[in-house]
């Protein structure tokens, strides 16, 4: 069982070892915040479990509100007391906000997508020293058409837009937001890429969690949801990361939940295990302060 033990490096570049005390001291009163989907709640509890392990006193950390960790809580915070670090996340599925249709709206459509306007929650994410998006599980027909969601710009219905296209213009409303709203001069600002799954049969409802990661990548390692990413990243006129996981996570068809979920009677080919896959994005993320990239985060 080697591979318990194998740790993710990348090609062409050197990641430093996860120094949890040292990423602490670097973060020592500085807010984390994590914007998404259950992906992005993942993400946020890997930080918390990776930075724990170099807390003296667990007692010091808690979750400001007294919440549990939860699927249906729109915010849980974590407050590191000795380091004054609290890492945060909020869910926001689609980044931009879901409503009621236009009066004139056929009955199909029970809700709309407003691609024209951030989620009413955004206000809360501005004051941060990183903050961390991610989107794209739920704009699939499932999740939209079938549930009579439709996409919305202005006071128009766009019931004939596509979903790629529906997300290129949110990608945009969130960019444009991103320039006038957050000082970057502060503020870290990342975007990680879709993540894929493993699903397989010929309804992509099987799931079968393999012992050791792929040799070949079978899942797809490529995404229009991370090149619309790039697109409207690379334009934009502050610094922005992309945080590219396609591809990483396309070989491990051995990461994900499988029956390893409450009940076991669920199968999950799409979210990961912790520890795992999402350790790796952190590690990413962090680096940054690890090597001295992010030298004014430790002012």
């Amino acid at each position: 069982m080697n591979y318990l033990k194998w740790r993710w490096k990348p090609r062409r570049c050197y990641i430093p070892e996860f120094d949890a005390r040292e990423v602490l001291e670097r973060l020592r009163g500085k807010r984390v915040v994590f914007v998404g989907d259950s992906m992005s709640r993942t993400q946020w509890e890997s930080l918390i479990c990776m930075l724990m392990t170099g807390v003296q006193d667990p007692n010091t950390v808690y979750e400001v509100n007294g919440n549990n960790i939860s699927k249906t809580i729109r915010f849980l915070g974590v407050k590191f007391q000795t380091f004054n670090l609290t890492v945060e996340f909020f869910r926001s599925v689609f980044l931009v906000q879901q409503g009621l249709p236009p009066n004139h709206g056929p009955r199909r459509v029970r809700m709309t997508l407003k691609l024209d306007k951030m989620d009413d929650i955004n206000h809360k994410w501005i004051d941060s020293d990183v903050l961390i998006f991610n989107s794209g599980h739920w704009w699939t027909p499932t999740k939209l058409f079938d549930m009579g969601c439709y996409f919305q710009t202005g006071g128009a219905l766009k019931l004939g837009m596509s979903i790629n296209s529906a997300f290129r213009v949110a990608l945009d409303t969130w960019a444009s937001w991103v320039e006038t709203m957050v000082n970057t001069n502060r503020t870290h600002v990342f975007f990680r890429t879709f993540e894929p799954s493993h699903w397989s049969g010929l309804n992509q409802t099987a799931c079968e969690v393999t012992e050791q990661p792929l040799s070949v990548a079978k899942a797809d390692d490529r995404s229009e949801f991370a090149d619309i990413i790039a697109t409207v990243v690379g334009n934009m006129t502050v610094p922005v990361t992309v945080l590219n996981v396609t591809l990483m996570g396309a070989f491990r068809s051995d990461a994900h939940i499988g029956t390893w979920s409450h009940p076991s009677s669920i199968l999950d080919c799409s979210h990961w295990c912790l520890p795992g896959v999402p350790d790796a994005w952190n590690e990413l993320v962090f680096s940054y302060p690890l090597t001295n990239r992010w030298k004014r985060l430790g002012r």
